[in-house]
């Protein structure tokens, strides 16, 4: 190259290896890629070419995507910049002014601010039910009714609905299902399988499992998918290449980290149980989750403290266990749903749905589980 040095600082790239395969997925950290003529962009533009802009799609977001989708056996995927992201691209693929959706009256507080908060903007109503006490979806099904939302593990109570039976309502009903299933992954239930049509991820959790990603990933039905993909591009939200490297990184290891984490749980469960600081715990029975694909209640457990007031001494006597507003990551945390997770909820809400100010969101890791228990020992001991 016989340019000047200011010309060739610049020009120092790789001429790309099409014929090398290398054994870990490169990172495509790249905002645009190069074409080498006018003809090839024609071709982007007929769909017979893959990436050309990073927003549009990436070598990186796509292994992500498809990998999740294979897990839980859906034809089609998207990956999102968050777990919220791909839950809005998913609401919006299915949703139009003046729908009406049924939700569990237990999911997450981010997603109820973005169904009763944003959504509502755009005249679409949320109305939110108690899948465990209701007997059908009849009474509360209307002409605008389009779409079910649910999650597999209910966040922060942890129950689990018959999920089997309500998407079979829903479908009796003609409406769209769409599941969360963040806190049960692939590895314990696919949805898909059940006749779910949208099962979403926040892939900052167990998918990544790391504590060190924010990534979201949406599989399903592919027409809702490709609509997805249309809004998670014209909204901004795509997911960088480093994140999506990261997050399908972290899915190698996931079936390992899910089995231990999961059998770290119930002896956990099983310890406050017995533990007189506690007055409740929350965590899936064995009969509610028969329809999982293996026999497992997950990691997640929560628990309420008998005596409220000490709540406060509760966290600050924790040493190793660190207390974070997430959770999934191979560490174990704790988080405080009141003034965390749910802070979108009222009061009513919360006292009604049993999210206290004593309830305690424990994310179990991968630790030896007696450290596990002996740390909760000594600070609910204070």
């Amino acid at each position: 190259m016989g340019e000047r040095f200011e010309t060739r600082t610049v020009h120092i790239g790789h001429q790309p290896l099409r014929q090398v395969a290398s054994k870990s997925t490169p990172i495509y950290q790249t905002s645009v890629f190069a074409f080498e003529g006018l003809e090839e962009v024609e071709k982007y533009y007929s769909g017979e070419g893959e990436y050309l802009y990073t927003r549009n799609g990436n070598p990186n977001q796509t292994e992500l995507s498809d990998a999740i989708a294979a897990l839980e056996g859906a034809k089609a995927g998207v990956s999102a910049s968050s777990g919220m992201g791909a839950i809005m691209a998913g609401l919006l693929a299915v949703l139009k002014p003046g729908d009406h959706v049924l939700a569990s009256h237990e999911i997450y507080g981010g997603t109820y601010a973005l169904l009763s908060k944003e959504l509502t903007r755009f005249q679409i109503e949320l109305e939110c039910i108690n899948l465990n006490e209701l007997k059908t979806l009849s009474r509360h099904v209307r002409p605008t009714t389009k779409l079910l939302f649910m999650e597999t593990i209910t966040n922060p109570l942890l129950t689990v609905a018959d999920m089997p039976f309500w998407i079979k309502q829903a479908k009796e009903h003609g409406l769209t299902v769409m599941v969360d299933n963040t806190f049960a992954t692939p590895y314990l239930v696919q949805p898909i399988t059940l006749g779910a049509d949208l099962v979403v991820h926040s892939a900052t959790k167990y998918i990544g499992g790391h504590s060190d990603v924010t990534s979201g990933v949406l599989v399903g039905d592919p027409e809702l998918i490709a609509r997805a993909r249309e809004i998670v591009v014209n909204y901004g939200a795509s997911l960088s290449p480093f994140e999506a490297w990261l997050t399908a990184r972290g899915l190698k290891t996931l079936a390992l980290r899910m089995e231990r984490q999961c059998d770290n749980a119930k002896e956990v469960a099983c310890f406050l149980k017995q533990h007189p600081a506690v007055a409740a715990v929350y965590y899936p029975s064995e009969e509610s989750t028969a329809f999982f694909a293996r026999q497992k209640q997950g990691a997640m457990v929560s628990f309420t403290l008998k005596d409220e007031r000490k709540i406060y001494d509760f966290y600050r006597a924790l040493q190793w266990i660190k207390f974070a507003p997430s959770l999934a990551g191979v560490e174990t945390s704790v988080s405080h749903p009141v003034t965390t997770s749910h802070r979108a909820f009222t009061e009513e809400q919360r006292l009604a749905t049993g999210i206290t100010m004593g309830l305690v969101r424990l994310s179990v890791g991968i630790e030896a589980a007696a450290d596990i228990i002996s740390e909760l020992d000594r600070a609910l001991g204070k």
